[in-house]
């Protein structure tokens, strides 16, 4: 999609109301991040250039009703569904420790070289954030004993810290630059995984286990040359970097942090320093988490060159090389020059661990300046791409987001996929919770209208958020304090919004603020306070940057898809995107160029339920996260005719 919506600066209306609410101010000066920064979600002083806003902890915000509660209950039932001894399998094989346990399928297969990705490393990130978002102890056992088991494969390897579910000899090959898939991205979910069971859970054996896999890897990689190591890196190897640095952040270590910079990329990374687009022909997935370290290790060192590749990149991702969902990549790759989209719709559009990094490096864009179009790509990518990519029947995950029009969507076997989409979704709908709210010292930032409840007791305050968005275009925040507490609630006005409008306590206010900013409430809270914020939605279409007549519609973030046929449970399972020789045929659309979302209109009956008007075969169009076992068609060529 050509975000030009979202390009737009940050605007809040400098107006102040009576009544003591006041709709603009500077913000104050920083909290340290929380994430990965410190035991149990604990701020650790170790950032020079902290966030300017920052996450709640996921401990305080709960999910009331809603599609994003359906979607981490679906994930938590399936993570429920793993016995551990079965993801230990391998590990145990390859450490040399006795296992009986029926191996796993999929990439966690005893033959498959990513072999313990998910079992030692997703999986144990996933327990750990849908502990922290739902107190979930059950789960949190079974992590800590996959903690335990490992610890003893580590110990039974005797390899300097090395941990892996396949040989030490795959980092001979890839030394050597011989064919190997992928060690370091493995290596880095597992360390990963183990951080995550310290921070969120409080492992402190799991801490232990990942230094000395850190150990490890400052061993492997400081016996090369610079060039030497710089060659290595033309092999995939994930996010060492981001997760090493965080390991500093967390011990206070600066070894990690030295070992983290030799994962730097230079070519990769000096072309996104001089803000030159030199993506084209890279493999999307292994790229983003690299920008994401150059993020943390900006915060931590205070390098401006860092953050420059950061920013940059995301913009050019964002306006120039993503679709209408906010989701990038063709066939894993971007394989084109900027802006150049309309030929690249096929059955492996949008692979989702894109969109899982892509959020992740949002975040910290976010933290830095909080404007509101870093959050309005964001809600774009949760409700488009996020929550439309799980089973909610059994918490099974995509691997693609199909975009060429007539296909379907197909989900992983639930114990024989394991796709690195399949991981990095089980934490995403673990950890659903940890963009709702962010805050300064004293202010809250409402960045996504999600039905929950959040506490802040260091202002004895609680905030509840009552809402069925999107199917209701509003939300209702009321106020729970101890005492009255001054503060300042920031509600993000959506780039879609065409007005809107909000009341205090009964009160309309008389002033609202512009699309893509916060409104700004300050004043003196005190318990029973209630906002009511009206956001209305309309239709709108995103035309591809590069073909104006191929658009997809829209009703405000929601990206609309066609709903056909449905399809067989055996088409729903098992490969990871249907094949171009299952072609449907869909309809071009005729429109009145001078009213584009004319042959659209509300059913009637349903909410967030549409028909198409006009057109040569009657269409029903909903949201696409909703279309779960039906062909469906989200971008339409158009053919114009007189109105």
């Amino acid at each position: 999609m050509h975000l030009s919506s979202l390009s737009r600066r940050n605007f809040i209306a400098r107006l102040g109301v009576a009544g003591g609410v006041l709709l603009t101010r500077p913000l104050l000066a920083q909290d340290p991040v929380v994430d990965a920064i410190g035991k149990g979600g604990k701020p650790v002083e170790r950032d020079k250039i902290p966030w300017q806003v920052r996450p709640f902890p996921m401990k305080q915000v709960r999910l009331g009703q809603g599609p994003c509660h359906q979607a981490m209950a679906a994930d938590s039932r399936y993570l429920h569904t793993l016995p551990p001894d079965r993801l230990l399998h391998t590990f145990c094989i390859n450490a040399g420790l006795p296992s009986s346990a029926q191996p796993l399928g999929g990439w966690e297969a005893p033959d498959c070289e990513l072999r313990g990705h998910y079992a030692g490393g997703h999986y144990l990130s996933a327990v750990a954030l849908m502990y922290a978002s739902s107190g979930d102890e059950d789960l949190k056992k079974n992590g800590d004993l996959v903690v335990s088991e490992l610890a003893k494969c580590q110990k039974s390897l005797n390899a300097g810290g090395y941990l892996s579910a396949f040989p030490i000899e795959f980092f001979d090959r890839l030394r050597n630059r011989e064919r190997v898939w992928a060690p370091f991205y493995t290596i880095h979910k597992i360390m990963a995984g183990h951080l995550d069971m310290y921070l969120y859970t409080g492992n402190e054996q799991a801490l232990e286990t990942v230094e000395k896999m850190a150990g490890w890897v400052g061993d492997y990689t400081g016996s090369f040359s610079y060039d030497h190591m710089q060659r290595i890196l033309g092999t995939e190897y994930g996010g060492m970097g981001e997760t090493l640095a965080n390991l500093y952040a967390v011990t206070g270590k600066p070894y990690y942090l030295h070992i983290a910079k030799r994962f730097d990329k230079k070519w990769f990374f000096d072309p996104l320093a001089a803000h030159r687009d030199e993506l084209k022909g890279l493999h999307v997935n292994t790229h983003i988490p690299q920008v994401i370290a150059a993020a943390r290790l900006y915060e931590l060192t205070g390098e401006r060159r860092y953050r420059d590749i950061a920013e940059y990149f995301w913009e050019e991702v964002v306006s120039e090389r993503s679709y209408c969902t906010g989701g990038t990549s063709n066939h894993e790759s971007w394989n084109t020059d900027p802006g150049k989209l309309a030929a690249e719709l096929s059955t492996n559009t949008t692979e989702d661990c894109c969109a899982y990094n892509m959020m992740k490096l949002t975040r910290h864009l976010f933290g830095w300046n909080p404007e509101a179009r870093y959050m309005d790509y964001y809600e774009r990518l949760m409700f488009n791409h996020r929550l439309g990519t799980i089973n909610p029947d059994d918490g099974t995950m995509m691997y693609y987001l199909p975009l060429a029009s007539g296909y379907w969507k197909t989900f992983g076997k639930p114990l024989d996929a394991f796709w690195c989409c399949t991981g990095t979704g089980s934490e995403e709908y673990a950890k659903l919770t940890d963009t709702i709210y962010f805050h300064d010292q004293d202010s809250v930032y409402v960045n996504l209208y999600i039905d929950s409840n959040l506490e802040w007791p260091e202002k004895g305050l609680q905030l509840k958020q009552e809402t069925k968005f999107p199917e209701q275009q509003a939300t209702t925040i009321t106020v729970t304090a101890a005492n009255s507490t001054q503060l300042a609630i920031n509600l993000r006005v959506p780039y879609w919004a065409q007005g809107g409008s909000v009341r205090v306590n009964g009160t309309a206010l008389p002033v609202f603020s512009s699309p893509s900013s916060y409104l700004m409430l300050h004043r003196q809270w005190k318990a029973g306070d209630k906002i009511e914020l009206s956001v209305p939605m309309s239709l709108h279409v995103e035309a591809m940057p590069d073909e104006a007549s191929i658009q997809a519609m829209m009703y405000g973030p929601l990206v609309l898809a066609g709903r056909f046929d449905r399809v067989s449970k055996e088409m729903l399972y098992g490969d990871t995107e249907p094949k171009a020789t299952d072609e449907y045929k869909v309809p071009d659309i005729q429109v009145d160029p001078a009213r584009p979302t004319a042959w659209v209109e509300p059913e009637g009956r349903q909410p967030l339920t549409f028909r198409a008007e006009g057109q040569s075969q009657s269409m029903t169009l909903v949201p696409l996260y909703q279309i779960i076992d039906n062909r469906y068609a989200v971008y339409w060529k158009m053919n114009g005719k007189k109105g």
